[in-house]
């Protein structure tokens, strides 16, 4: 059995500095990726350590440096409703923000490690809307004008697309993250008549910029929207240890051309014992036994994991 830990602020610790210092200097990042990778060997590799603000930030909202190894928020918004979004040019991805940056570290990475399998992250709209508007405002916004914040939420395609392209001209490949459109956050409702036109679009089109369908990572209660992500064409879903998963996994069982990273309890992987690290791993196996084009995986593995409960659930699970 196969296990995706998910490395992003996490890899600061290989440099022995802050996720906000390895987030803003381009060989920092460089160095962090590759030491997690050397230590590791995980797959896809993403470099990345705020991988939710990239976007945002380049177009305007402000990054605020956290206490200590604190991952770090956007700490002011751009704007107060979707409508402004309607205004924005689509994005840069040669030349705004921290993402020129970002694309050189992928390339290292690379050139560097040419049997890894490496991935930018890139966000989706529903993601880059609420860091931009504030999500209390964008929800507010999708219940009283639905068809405002849809009209929104589309008119960031075109940038998101771009970067794709950007990407792939890179050499390298993406996944796609759309966390903050999860429920409770936003209701199956909502998410189907506000988010899904716009998601779907902008999977379809970066599909067709890499050649291959795009891993859909959204994290949070998906369970009731399983039947929205597997619309979106995904052949990559996550079944989140937020989520009910023994009915996540019922509802796509028989899906196996959709290949499903099943996450274990994080607060278990970053501050547990070996025996309930593999309890939890246990369970996971159990949950899956029988299913083809399945792995193991983590959430988003805070700075402070120990690496030893990650080499040591990796050992584990790879030899069952």
């Amino acid at each position: 059995m196969d296990i995706s830990p998910s490395i992003y602020e996490h890899a600061a610790r290989f440099v022995q500095r802050s996720p906000w210092d390895v987030s803003r200097d381009a060989e920092l990042l460089y160095r962090a990726h590759a030491g997690a990778y050397r230590y590791y060997r995980h797959t896809p590799t993403m470099p990345g350590i705020d991988i939710y603000n990239l976007e945002p930030e380049a177009y305007g909202a402000t990054v605020e440096r956290p206490d200590g190894d604190d991952i770090p928020a956007i700490g002011r918004h751009v704007f107060d409703t979707a409508r402004a979004l309607l205004a924005l040019p689509p994005l840069n991805p040669l030349l705004d923000g921290r993402i020129p940056m970002l694309m050189g570290v992928a390339r290292r990475l690379r050139d560097s490690f040419p049997e890894a399998d490496i991935r930018v992250p890139i966000s989706g709209p529903f993601s880059i809307a609420s860091n931009l508007v504030g999500f209390n405002n964008l929800l507010f916004e999708a219940i009283a004008e639905p068809t405002l914040v849809a009209d929104a939420l589309m008119h960031l395609v075109d940038g998101q697309v771009a970067f794709a392209e950007a990407v792939k001209d890179a050499g390298v490949d993406v996944a796609f993250f759309e966390s903050a459109a999860c429920p409770p956050l936003l209701s199956p409702d909502l998410f189907r008549n506000v988010e899904l036109p716009a998601l779907k679009a902008v999977m379809g089109r970066i599909a067709e910029v890499v050649h291959h369908p795009v891993a859909c990572i959204i994290g949070g209660n998906t369970e009731p929207i399983l039947d929205m992500m597997v619309e979106t064409g995904s052949a990559y879903l996550v079944c989140p240890f937020e989520t009910d998963q023994a009915r996540f996994l019922a509802r796509i069982w028989d899906r196996t051309d959709i290949r499903l990273r099943v996450n274990g309890d994080l607060r278990v992987i970053a501050g547990g014992t070996w025996e309930q690290i593999k309890a939890d791993a246990d369970r996971l196996m159990k949950l899956v036994q029988g299913r083809p084009n399945v792995c193991l995986g983590t959430g988003a593995l805070p700075f402070e994991t120990p690496p030893e409960n990650v080499t040591r659930l990796m050992e584990y699970v790879s030899g069952l």
